[in-house]
C-alpha cells in the first residue's frame, strides 16, 4: 500500500515539475512578444553566455584519463564539453562575485 502511493506521489512530483518547466519557458517568451524590446535584451543575455561558454570550451583540455571513463565520459569530446561547461561556470562565479562587489563598493561612495 505505502510503496503503491510513493510511486503514485513520484509520478505526480514528476508531472508537476515538467509543468512548471513548461509554464517558465512558456509564459516568458509570451509576454516578450508583445514587448518585443525585451526579448532583445534576453537574446543578448543568451548570446552573452553563449559566447562564454565557447571560450570556456576552446580553453578545455581533451584528455581522458581513467577517472573519466569511470565517470561516463569515454570520448574526447564528452571530455571537452564538461570542461568547457565548467570553465564556463568559473567565469560566470567569477562575474558574478566581481558584480557584487563593484556594486556594493559603489553604494559606499555615493
Amino acid at each position: 500500500m505505502e510503496e503503491s502511493f510513493v510511486n503514485i506521489a513520484i509520478w505526480v512530483a514528476i508531472i508537476l515539475v515538467v509543468v512548471a518547466a513548461v509554464a517558465a519557458i512558456v509564459l516568458p517568451l509570451i509576454n516578450s512578444f508583445s514587448h518585443p524590446k525585451n526579448l532583445v535584451k534576453g537574446g543578448i543575455g543568451v548570446a552573452f553566455i553563449l559566447v562564454i561558454f565557447l571560450i570556456g570550451w576552446a580553453i578545455a583540455g581533451d584528455e581522458v584519463t581513467s577517472g573519466y571513463i569511470t565517470r561516463g565520459i569515454a570520448d574526447a569530446g564528452s571530455s571537452k564539453l564538461v570542461g568547457g561547461a565548467l570553465t564556463a561556470m568559473y567565469i560566470l562565479f567569477i562575474l558574478a562575485v566581481v558584480g557584487i562587489v563593484f556594486t556594493e563598493v559603489k553604494k559606499v561612495f555615493r
